[in-house]
């Protein structure tokens, strides 16, 4: 998972209008430490960019995104959210909308 160290690396991420996922934590956060490595995991199965984000060490994109807890999933595509999950994430409702997000992707191509 590749890691997001500004807000400036983000922009330039997310305008790329590629499919991916924003794994977003905090420091001191077992819920973030125990969903991290199920949310990593996935990167095998799914032909999309992960990203990680600590908010601590960028909060400017907590502001910018209006996240208010941790840990957050983003999905986004076309530079737009496509889906959020915030704190407890059910894994499967994740996997729904990931695939949902590649299909969507490939109707356009």
């Amino acid at each position: 998972m590749k890691r997001i160290e500004s807000y400036e690396a983000w922009l330039t991420v997310v305008n790329q209008k590629k499919p991916l996922l924003l794994f977003v934590k905090t420091d001191h956060c077992s819920v973030c430490d125990g969903l991290f490595p199920q949310v990593a995991a996935l990167q095998v199965d799914y032909p999309i960019s992960f990203y990680m984000v600590n908010i601590v060490e960028v909060p400017e994109i907590a502001g910018q995104l209006s996240l208010f807890s941790a840990p957050v999933v983003l999905l986004f595509n076309e530079g737009k959210e496509h889906a959020r999950f915030a704190r407890f994430v059910q894994m499967s409702e994740l996997k729904y909308r990931i695939t949902e997000l590649i299909e969507r992707g490939n109707d356009i191509d």
